[in-house]
């Protein structure tokens, strides 16, 4: 990062779990960077690159032209990114939800499942998860009263009482997927990259016992053959 009296000429170098993560998914990441970088007052001029992947060169060409993703891949890209950033913005609303509802279940372990269906922001208790749903229903537009209902789809719409049990059902299979992904990911990250555990921050979501312990020195696969090679 090289600072001005103005501003400052900040360089990212963004580096992903595997070489062959999905294009689409790779700009993604790689434009939002930029994005969120771009809009913070101290920044002046922002060059995002993705490192070691197998569109590095076109991507990296593209977010330097602010070209866009179907600018970027053109005749490749059959439309842009919106319909999966809106996709991911519903997972992370609904996986938010889960965690919220499923925390008053664990606090009140005589509640219903059925009465999580009138639950409404204001019965939330303060905390990570409950800023974390506040933040998820922002970004897709959805009421922040403290009369709001808790449990929506992604238009806003309550449950019926008897549809509470399926639908929590689905969140959670939801927020699973989205925590097993993570840890996943941070895993291969870890082993690609040894030194990329000391930037990762601490994410209780969705962690393993292993992960206290983890130990990312490589063996050999040859080692352990000859170990066991009679």
């Amino acid at each position: 990062m090289y600072g001005g009296p103005t501003g400052a000429d900040v360089v990212v170098h963004l580096r992903l779990p595997t070489s062959f993560c999905s294009p689409n998914f790779a700009y993604l990441m790689a434009s939002d960077a930029k994005d969120a970088l771009t809009v913070l007052p101290w920044t002046d001029r922002v060059v995002v690159e993705l490192d070691d992947h197998h569109d590095s060169g076109i991507i990296n060409r593209g977010l330097a032209a602010d070209a866009g993703y179907r600018g970027t891949f053109r005749h490749e890209a059959e439309q842009d990114l919106e319909e999966l950033r809106t996709t991911f913005r519903r997972k992370a609303h609904t996986a938010a939800m889960e965690r919220c509802l499923t925390g008053l279940l664990r606090a009140e372990p005589d509640r219903e499942v059925e009465s999580l269906g009138s639950v409404t922001l204001g019965n939330l208790p303060p905390g990570g998860h409950t800023e974390a749903l506040g933040r998820r229903r922002a970004a897709l537009g959805l009421p922040d009263s403290r009369d709001a209902l808790v449990m929506v789809d992604h238009d806003g719409h309550g449950y019926a009482q008897g549809d509470v049990a399926l639908a929590l059902r689905r969140a959670r299979s939801t927020r699973i997927s989205i925590d097993g992904n993570a840890h996943f990911c941070r895993g291969l990250l870890r082993t690609r990259y040894p030194d990329s555990g000391r930037d990762q921050a601490v994410r209780p979501d969705g962690a393993e016992p292993a992960d206290a312990a983890y130990d990312p020195t490589f063996i050999p696969l040859t080692s352990l053959l000859k170990e066991h090679t009679p």
